[in-house]
């Protein structure tokens, strides 16, 4: 049997497994099963399903190959995303996940909906859905790039995404989050088990861990270690530790105002529940990109002319396909690819759920039918699943830059979205009127650092620019605290005209509908 009818069989066996799982655990409840099952598994994740979904919800295709392309192309200095997003997740614990669950929402969203109003949340759910779109389209065209690397299925691209896409998509319309959960759990287990498995063999062409780590930081130098020198902020250094700081404080930050990492939340039992959920996911997040780490470090030791590739990759975006193909015999390089499949049905799932949440509790229901039932909004929840899947899958294909547009999402998640939640959470005297204000501010500063990689310009002169020109000023992390001020001193001088709405505990956390404003 041919190395490409072995991987085809490998992925196939996968996606038939991971559907059956997902089907068969939205089965168990299906029948009389209400929005809040779909949306919230009833409120009953147990303990360790639910680490396992958080965590595989950040462990993205997008995670793990940008994790081994950034080791081998640039340094372990610039692969911030591991650790990153893993202080996102145990921040998200000790700050945020606790008094989100003490206030029994639904989504993210009903934080802005009950602290302002329902046109503010509409307004808000524009980023986050773009967030997740851009995201599930991102990690949908990082399979297609695996795929093309390991299989030479470059004719047969287009419809490997959109086969994983109607997948994901089906076992998600089935069960809804609890669906979304159990399969999440077993591709977490197929993601770390497999790319582990491959490690060793690919160590046999380098010498051994040690040579390895000997050899990355000979060839890397300064870029080997985890964190910038003190140099790296001055003049001297071109101040790029400035813009180093601004990528892990939007990492860190950034990652918390998402629906998909409250959706599992607010899914727990109780608050407490909540916080070690997302401290357990943190640690998780962090173990499960040391295969990806070793990879990338592995691809920078190899004499790829003594291998049956002959030449290293054109690209460090494919180093890990290229690793799993020509370092691994074909059953394991098959069963790598497994693992990056299931990488991105554990994202590509979560995201679209959580956008059609968010779709359904805060803009169908408040804003164009209030009187909807909850056979109504479980249709609607529906056919938005299918719906942002679709987007997402028609975006992975048409796209060529689609990273480049989640990131800038993102950077909108960070300086809009995060001071949002903040000021909601956390500070009774913000209303309406500064929301708007702190969306206007934080959204212009963000628009004036540009975006190279989509051809803007920088529209303001920020400072700190190095000898190419290039300004390595926190515009983004300035933009975000730039928001939380003007939130703040909006909202007390027009407190007269617009007064702040307080947030009320609701009388049961676990219902829905008692969690909402009336």
């Amino acid at each position: 049997m041919s190395f490409q009818a072995i991987g085809l069989s490998t992925v196939v066996t996968f996606y038939a497994i991971f559907f059956a799982v997902g089907a068969f655990a939205g089965r168990r409840r299906d029948h009389g099963a209400t929005s809040n099952e779909l949306l919230l598994a009833s409120r009953q994740l147990p303990l360790l399903v639910g680490v396992l979904t958080m965590t595989a919800t950040w462990v993205g295709g997008g995670y793990i190959n940008g994790t081994a392309e950034y080791v081998y192309g640039n340094g372990l200095l610039y692969a911030q995303a591991p650790w990153g997003y893993a202080l996102s997740l145990i921040v998200g614990g000790l700050v945020f996940a606790g008094p989100m669950r003490r206030l029994g929402f639904t989504t993210l969203m009903d934080l802005f909906e009950r602290r302002y109003d329902k046109r503010i949340a509409a307004v808000l759910f524009v980023p986050a859905l773009l967030g997740e779109i851009f995201w599930s389209a991102a990690i949908l065209n990082a399979l297609g790039t695996t795929l093309v690397t390991v299989l030479d299925l470059g004719d047969y691209v287009q419809e490997a995404i959109l086969i994983s896409a109607a997948i994901a998509v089906g076992y998600t319309v089935m069960g809804g989050l609890r669906s979304v959960s159990y399969t999440d759990t077993l591709q977490l287990f197929c993601i770390f088990a497999f790319l582990c498995l491959a490690i060793p063999f690919a160590l046999e062409y380098t010498g051994g861990l040690e040579a390895v780590v000997s050899n990355y930081r000979s060839n890397f130098g300064e870029n080997a270690n985890l964190v910038p020198p003190a140099a790296a902020w001055t003049a001297q250094r071109g101040y790029f530790g400035w813009s180093w700081s601004d990528f892990s404080l939007l990492l860190i930050f950034g990652g918390i105002p998402w629906q998909v990492y409250f959706q599992r939340v607010l899914a727990c039992r109780d608050d407490k529940t909540a916080v070690r959920f997302s401290i357990l996911a943190g640690v998780g997040c962090l173990i499960i990109a040391v295969p990806a780490v070793l990879i990338g470090m592995i691809g920078t030791s190899v004499d790829w002319s003594t291998t049956a590739a002959q030449v290293p990759p054109e690209s460090p975006s494919v180093i890990l396909p290229y690793v799993l193909r020509f370092l691994t015999p074909p059953l394991i390089a098959a069963l790598g690819l497994g693992a990056v499949a299931a990488a991105v049905m554990s994202s590509v799932d979560s995201s679209i759920l959580s956008a059609s949440s968010m779709f359904a509790c805060n803009v169908y229901r408040p804003l164009l039918r209030e009187s909807a039932s909850d056979r109504e909004l479980k249709i609607v929840l529906r056919f938005g699943v299918v719906a942002v899947g679709a987007a997402a899958a028609i975006l992975a294909l048409s796209v060529q830059s689609v990273y480049v547009l989640w990131a800038l999402c993102g950077d909108l998640v960070y300086v809009i979205l995060f001071p949002q939640l903040v000021a909601g959470l956390f500070l009774p005297g913000s209303n309406k009127i500064g929301a708007v204000a702190g969306i206007v501010v934080g959204f212009v500063l963000r628009a004036g650092g540009g975006e190279p990689l989509l051809g803007i310009p920088m529209l303001f002169p920020y400072p700190l620019v190095d000898a190419e020109g290039v300004s390595q000023f926190p515009f983004r992390t300035t933009a975000m605290l730039a928001s939380l001020v003007t939130i703040i001193v909006v909202s007390m001088a027009t407190r007269r005209w617009s007064a702040p709405r307080p947030l009320e505990l609701a009388e049961n956390s676990g219902d829905e509908a008692a969690a909402r404003m009336p």
